[in-house]
């Protein structure tokens, strides 16, 4: 991604600085995610729509699990 100026941290990243989290930067094609201790290492990038669902999954309940 070209724009790393639009690095967020997660509202559930702790008390304190909040450096133990995960960082998200979403353009408008994809989103990039890095680890907030050490954001100048590698990052991972996904497509956006990839990632949308990936994050419905996790907001829906477990229903049928076993």
């Amino acid at each position: 991604m070209s724009n790393l100026d639009n690095w967020r941290k997660s509202s559930y990243s702790g008390g304190g600085d909040g450096n133990a989290c995960v960082e998200v930067a979403a353009g408008p094609t994809q989103v990039a995610v890095r680890d907030s201790k050490t954001p100048a290492r590698a990052t991972l990038t996904f497509p956006a729509i990839a990632f949308t669902a990936f994050l419905d999954a996790l907001k829906s309940p477990r229903s049928g699990t076993r």
